[in-house]
């Protein structure tokens, strides 16, 4: 008879950490609420000894000011506290965040390990198709000039590249640079005059 309507009560998700942070962060709302009085109380204590001073009553300003420094004290303590529990909120928090970015790691990690091993195995299976295709085509003088060359790289030996002259190169006379130019800027004037 509990479910008038008959809907079942969902489970709330709503779970220890989650109250423990809900219970920190009220206790917080509760010590700036007390900072805020303190504070404005401090105020007005010390409106009424500076009151009391030019009245002449030293002993009791002294007093007021007195009971003054114990409650900055108090209000210190405060803060820390509150620096505190701020903190611990913060921790409990990110320690969720970690939790569920663990979780799908896990979830992830057997799924990335799968993709992998296939990746690899389909790798595999390429340079082995690979291998097979070259062996076919590679006559046996190829293969002896391809594992000689491969000897040559590995043991430091240079492959015989062209001679590079070593005879300076001429300058160009000036006459046949102005020519080049004018040439160029002819290019450059029929190129634009076609695109337009």
């Amino acid at each position: 008879m509990g479910n008038v309507f008959g809907r079942r009560s969902q489970p709330t998700r709503v779970t220890e950490q989650d109250r423990a942070v809900l219970q920190m962060k009220q206790q917080r709302d509760k010590l700036k609420q007390y900072q805020k009085r303190i504070t404005l109380q401090l105020e007005k204590e010390r409106l009424l000894a500076k009151q009391w001073l030019q009245d002449g009553k030293k002993e009791k300003a002294l007093l007021l000011l007195k009971k003054k420094r114990y409650q900055d004290q108090l209000l210190d303590k405060t803060d820390s506290q509150i620096s505190n529990l701020e903190r611990m909120v913060q921790d409990i928090e990110f320690m969720q965040i970690e939790m569920e970015v663990i979780e799908g790691l896990k979830i992830m990690c057997i799924e990335d390990v799968e993709r992998i091993l296939d990746e690899t195995q389909e790798s595999i299976e390429y340079q082995r198709q690979i291998d097979e295709m070259l062996a076919g085509a590679l006559t046996q003088e190829d293969q002896e000039a391809v594992l000689a060359e491969l000897d040559a790289i590995t043991q430091g030996e240079d492959v015989e590249l062209p001679e590079v002259p070593t005879e300076p190169i001429p300058e160009v006379p000036e006459a046949a640079k102005a020519g080049t130019e004018r040439r160029e800027a002819k290019d450059t004037a029929h190129r634009e005059t076609l695109t337009a």
